[in-house]
């Protein structure tokens, strides 16, 4: 448990808001006959009428409670009204629930940060709101207030007789409360115009409390029941926990309040005080010592979290007693049906909210009939979640039989279909989770491709080199989808395969890129030794010779520089456009090497060219024959160029520069250090007969 920060509890305005009798509230909508009967929601398991997972008010009054089966029920009420949970897929569908608790979480979030914290409640953060309007219209100024503010039920202050409402009025317009008061006083008007909206759009009746932190307002909702709020001025707190029962406040319910009874005899939340927070350490740990000491005086720093979406979807069932599964095979059948339920709340997740979940949990419940180690929990497992019912039923099931092996301690062993050793799942469910919105301005990997041809132009990449599931998004469907269109498994489903396959697909086009890289310098520059003779360079020295007569430097000169000035300008050109990646670094080396080679062979025939003007001056005894140069022979013996080339030594490599330098050239490099993959062309359905055809003849 964290530790409070008590700075954080004295100013904030939080409200708990909970939506009474929900599952009851959204039956009577559908049948509006139901409206002030007693009513019950029942399971849709007829054993004994079902169980009760609902109760109505009025039902209430007749001593029903949730505890009860449908059967009980109606030997306490006999009028009472049972209505069956929808099933679908052989287990409860709680899908029109869900949607109805959206509706209300969408109305309350207009004024403040709201919390979805269960499928009926929900916490806001109306602080900046309640400033807000005691900067603007301080409640001691308004003239009237609404009935159902002066409703409110007020912590300390006395209820009883004829001036309960009047005392209630009073305290919301008094000018000489403290700033705290006033806050709290804003944030009563608020949730109650919110409550009163919901009403009336939704047809749902909501209770709050109001408060300086959750902790507070949660057990402030639940004080006045039906469509009732109540507020916990600051002053009031102490007397708020004096006599609540430790088993009230949320997280000490189980083993903790359980301890604390036992171990330090405290009864109530004001019991804690007598400790000191050194004490609670000592006993629970640092954390949880501290986190009781503030709790014990109504401190709690728990922030709300602006979240509206679940943070997970999952889909359940339980199978008590008789109806264990106790065969992989009737596990696989109920899995099925959790995974269909699942696909499709994530596939309605993915077309309302734009969000895709990127792992697959299995929980299960079990028992061992014949050994002594029955109480060892079966391990929950995970795995990537891919999309698509068919995908996810498969993971399950490779899930559960990986946590069946585990929890047998069979490792080795792969467990059949009916083959069962003394265990059985009383409970199983499967859980969609770290779900994240799709990264706007999602687009096809193709067309990520193409802006690297548009980069690369001489680097020609083919469909067939790209991976097989390269479409994710097209461009008329992403225009689409940021003018507000439609979004479908069926649009994004291959930009998840996508996501699924990266390293294989970085490493597949790496080595593409680099192999195309490399036919590309060969079409670019001639072979590693060429004689100049053969070269663009050859043309210069036929220009050389052509024109004997005139000035062998200044002609060569000018011819260079040209070369020279021709070269910059498409180094220029490539700066211009960018180096995005570790391949246009090295072609750019490469070019820089030969330019410095032209460089040398310029001087070279500089100093050959004065050479032969000074020779010119000797006497010819020796000279060559004519229509032959010392000059040319020198070139033709002397000047090659070289095309410059570059290797590495994977030992020789330091990892520690590596990381050092930008993530898509780190992903590059780490691609060229991979052995190449061979191509596997065997086809499927040879099995282990390929390894004993003959060999085909070369």
């Amino acid at each position: 448990m964290p530790v409070a920060r008590p700075e954080l509890s004295d100013c904030r305005v939080i409200a708990h808001v909970d939506m009474d009798c929900f599952y009851v509230q959204v039956e009577q909508r559908k049948q509006p006959s139901l409206r002030g009967q007693p009513t019950a929601v029942v399971q849709y398991n007829s054993w004994q009428g079902g169980g009760l997972i609902a109760v109505s008010y009025e039902a209430r009054k007749f001593g029903v409670k949730r505890s009860m089966r449908g059967d009980e029920a109606k030997q306490v009420c006999p009028e009472i009204h049972l209505v069956q949970v929808p099933v679908a897929r052989g287990k409860a569908d709680l899908n029109a629930y869900r949607n109805a608790g959206s509706e209300v979480v969408s109305i309350l979030s207009r004024r403040g940060r709201c919390e979805r914290a269960s499928i009926d409640e929900v916490y806001l953060d109306l602080t900046i709101a309640a400033e807000a309007m005691l900067a603007d219209n301080p409640s001691e100024c308004l003239e009237t207030i609404s009935e159902e503010v002066v409703q409110s039920h007020v912590l300390g202050l006395e209820e009883v007789g004829s001036d309960a409402r009047e005392n209630v009025r009073h305290w919301f317009t008094r000018s000489d409360a403290s700033r705290r008061d006033k806050l709290l006083a804003c944030g009563a008007f608020i949730v109650a115009e919110l409550r009163l909206q919901v009403l009336e759009e939704t047809e749902f009746t909501c209770s709050a409390g109001i408060a300086h932190n959750k902790m507070l307002a949660k057990l402030a909702s639940g004080m006045n029941k039906p469509a009732q709020q109540t507020v916990v001025p600051f002053s009031s707190v102490s007397k708020l926990l004096r006599t609540l029962p430790i088993k009230k406040m949320k997280q000490l319910g189980g083993k903790l309040g359980t301890s604390l009874q036992i171990d330090l005899g405290v009864n109530t939340v004001g019991d804690m005080l007598q400790f000191s927070e050194e004490k609670l350490q000592g006993y629970y740990g640092v954390n949880t010592g501290s986190w009781l000491w503030n709790t014990a005086r109504g401190i709690n720093g728990e922030e709300v979290k602006g979240r509206l979406l679940p943070n997970s979807h999952g889909s359940g069932k339980t199978f008590p007693g008789p109806r264990a599964l106790k065969t992989v095979a009737s596990v696989g059948k109920w899995l099925n049906e959790l995974c269909d339920e699942l696909s499709e709340r994530l596939q309605s997740d993915l077309e309302q909210n734009k969000r895709i979940a990127h792992t697959l949990t299995l929980h299960a419940h079990a028992y061992k009939s014949n050994d002594g180690d029955s109480f060892r929990k079966f391990p929950s497992k995970s795995c990537p979640l891919r999309y698509g019912t068919s995908k996810i039923k498969e993971d399950a099931l490779s899930l559960f039989q990986a946590g069946l092996r585990e929890y047998l301690g069979l490792f080795n062993v792969k467990i059949s279909g009916n083959q069962n050793n003394g265990w059985g799942i009383t409970g199983l469910s499967v859980t969609a989770s770290k779900i994240v919105a799709i990264p706007s301005g999602t687009r096809s990997i193709l067309n990520y491709f193409h802006n690297q041809e548009e980069a690369f132009p001489q680097v020609k990449l083919s469909s067939e080199q790209l991976i097989q599931d390269a479409p994710l998004l097209s461009p008329s469907e992403e225009d689409s989808l940021e003018s507000g269109g439609h979004l479908t498994l069926q649009t994004i489903e291959p930009w998840i395969a996508c996501r699924e396959e990266n390293e294989e697909t970085k490493y597949s086009m790496s080595l593409d890129r680099q192999e195309e890289d490399k036919n590309t310098c060969k079409e670019k520059l001639p072979d590693k030794e060429t004689s100049i003779c053969s070269s663009p360079d050859a043309e210069v020295y036929r220009g050389w010779e052509k024109d004997q007569n005139e000035s062998s430097r200044d002609y060569l000169t000018v011819k260079i520089r040209d070369s020279l000035e021709s070269e910059d300008g498409k180094r220029k050109s490539n700066k211009e456009k960018g180096m995005s990646t570790i391949s246009r670094y090295f072609q750019s080396q490469l070019s820089g090497s030969l330019l410095k080679a032209e460089h040398a062979n310029t001087s070279r025939l500089s100093e050959s060219s004065s050479l032969s003007d000074r020779q010119s001056e000797l006497p010819q005894e020796n000279s060559p024959a004519r229509g032959e140069s010392s000059v040319d022979t020198h070139l033709c013996s002397q000047i090659k160029l070289k095309r410059p080339s570059w290797s590495y030594d994977i030992d020789k490599i330091d990892q520690d520069v590596l990381n050092e330098l930008p993530k898509q050239i780190q992903e590059e490099v780490q691609a060229w250090l991979r052995p190449q993959k061979r191509p596997n062309t065997v086809k499927k359905d040879l099995g282990i007969t390929r390894y004993f055809l003959p060999a085909k003849d070369k």
